[in-house]
């Protein structure tokens, strides 16, 4: 059994979906664990279903905020340890009609933000000799999607980081490497599948069914699945891997 008894985490996005279920994974194998978000309600729900989760309300596309947060949540349960960037988000849209604000805003989120969370940890760890970092990417940073153009641009470019700072830190006991989820029963799947809806003329049922069949397994991925991946990569036993992506997707091929 995974045990992170005396590790402080930090997990961003965590009021839902998967940030939530990886949350509850840390907590639940002995971990402390902050989670931020926008808005504090969401964090909130989420505190209430695991004991060891605490709410720290931050947008991880503000450095400044970041540097708030670690302040204040390292003076009350200690140095981060680990730290799982997971917030990001997508809309969708034709690329000739992705206006600069939609491309900054993705840009911003999904690969300004995971920088942003995980800058201030790094010097500590380089110290303490120890450090778990996983960044939630998707197979979008894997391969091409159509009508995403920023979030893609964006999760390749998490890959990229994940390498450059992988490659960094490998003689300081610190790893860092990258889920890929493909679609997952979130919040965000249910705007996609929305989106869908509404273009195609194809009801909710049609457009879920659409997606679903591009895992070969025929199912959507859940987040507990993705939350199981992250706590594998923040233990002990997983000191070797480091400098990965790892696709959580049921073989799914684009």
């Amino acid at each position: 059994m995974t045990t992170l008894s005396g590790k402080h985490a930090l997990v961003t996005g965590g009021g839902s979906g998967i940030g939530a279920a990886i949350a509850m994974a840390l907590a639940q194998a002995g971990a402390a664990v902050t989670i931020c978000g926008r808005r504090r309600e969401p964090l909130e729900a989420t505190v209430a279903l695991q004991t060891g989760i605490f709410a720290e309300p931050a947008d991880v596309t503000d450095r400044d905020a970041m540097l708030r947060l670690y302040k204040e949540a390292e003076t009350a349960r200690g140095p981060f340890g680990i730290v799982v960037a997971n917030a990001g988000g997508a809309q969708s849209a034709p690329a000739e009609k992705v206006t600069p604000q939609l491309w900054s805003d993705t840009l911003a989120v999904n690969l300004s933000g995971g920088f942003f969370s995980v800058q201030p940890a790094l010097a500590g760890m380089r110290e303490r000799g120890f450090g778990r970092i996983v960044f939630v990417a998707s197979t979008a940073g894997l391969r091409g999607a159509a009508y995403v153009a920023p979030y893609v641009a964006a999760k390749h470019g998490v890959i990229g980081l994940m390498r450059a700072l992988a490659a960094e830190t490998a003689k300081h006991g610190i790893t860092v490497n990258a889920v890929c989820p493909g679609y997952t029963e979130t919040p965000m799947l249910d705007r996609a599948v929305q989106r869908i809806a509404a273009t195609t003329k194809r009801d909710a049922a049609e457009a879920r069914a659409a997606l679903a069949a591009k895992n070969p397994q025929g199912r959507f991925i859940t987040p507990a699945e993705v939350a199981g991946a992250v706590l594998w990569l923040c233990a002990e036993a997983s000191a070797g891997i480091s400098g990965q992506a790892i696709e959580i997707s049921g073989g799914e091929r684009w």
